[in-house]
């Protein structure tokens, strides 16, 4: 009987996963239609491709709460194209423009860093990126940087006619896909994944979309040591872009959330949502548990 062959998987470096969180906030609060938004869509689009991925950037218009149009750009990049087995990561990678859950209500109509909420997500999928360009994995993975996820109705509006006014970019593309064949195993969403003393419990959607995907996710986490983050708990259920994305691939979130702590993270939708709050330890746990399952496929 011989051994089973080892895969190897790459080493995450965290430090290049915060230096992406900090260069996307370098550029300004992401927010659709603003100058600092458009800049950080073409670094982000062009850096997935200096990491040899194919990209798509798919342009959009969409319906706020308020009626506004909001001009989108979902990002979308696929490493190994040839390959039909494939797996996709994504994150969201606007910024909200109010802190309305901060302690001061004069903050409310501020825009927020989103250095956890937004930029952490997408610092851990662009050092993946990085890896994956550096040694292929034996699967096709794609990585979609969705937009107009934090654009959602604000606590200080009493009234909302219509449908969710959150994730607008992953329900444009769950209707419009970049390419409507596309397919995969299952997906992966990153969101909140960057705080410090963070706890994944196992979302309430995921489970009922693909409790198999948050079983493989978890156990190569505490495999990997990493189970004082990923607990084994079920979570509550969040709206977010894994909600509409598993209308054509079965996904998942790995999103900061625990009820003993109130809900999400404390710095959620607040000013302080800084990169001072992110730690890189956290950031270390997701990615390095996300590159052990797609290296493992």
């Amino acid at each position: 009987m011989s051994a089973a062959a080892t895969v190897a998987v790459p080493t995450f470096d965290a430090d290049s996963a915060y230096a992406y969180i900090e260069k996307q906030l370098a550029f300004g609060y992401r927010i659709p239609g603003t100058p600092a938004h458009r800049a950080a869509a073409d670094f982000l689009a062009s850096e997935l491709r200096r990491h040899g991925g194919d990209v798509v950037v798919q342009e959009a218009r969409v319906k706020a709460y308020d009626g506004t149009m909001l001009d989108i750009r979902n990002i979308i990049a696929s490493f190994s194209p040839e390959k039909k087995e494939r797996v996709l990561l994504f994150a969201h990678w606007d910024s909200r423009p109010y802190a309305d859950n901060d302690a001061d209500e004069r903050n409310y109509r501020t825009p927020i860093d989103g250095a956890n909420d937004g930029a952490s997500g997408v610092g851990v999928l662009l050092e993946i990126a990085r890896q994956m360009h550096l040694a292929e994995p034996h699967i096709g993975v794609d990585i979609i940087f969705f937009d107009a996820e934090d654009y959602g109705m604000p606590s200080f509006i009493d009234s909302f006619e219509g449908g969710d006014s959150w994730a607008l970019g992953s329900q444009y593309w769950s209707r419009r896909p970049h390419n409507p064949a596309y397919r995969a195993r299952y997906g992966i969403l990153l969101d909140m994944v960057g705080g410090k003393n963070s706890r994944f419990m196992r979302e309430g959607v995921s489970m009922q979309q693909a409790p198999a995907v948050v079983d493989k996710v978890w156990a190569a986490a505490h495999k990997l040591g990493y189970g004082d983050y990923f607990v084994n708990e079920r979570g509550t259920f969040v709206t977010d872009d894994h909600l509409y994305v598993g209308r054509r691939v079965p996904s998942i979130d790995i999103i900061a959330y625990d009820a003993e702590q109130g809900g999400f993270v404390p710095q959620w939708h607040t000013l302080d949502d800084t990169i001072e709050n992110i730690d890189k330890k956290t950031l270390e746990a997701v990615g390095q548990t996300v590159l052990h399952v797609i290296y493992n496929e």
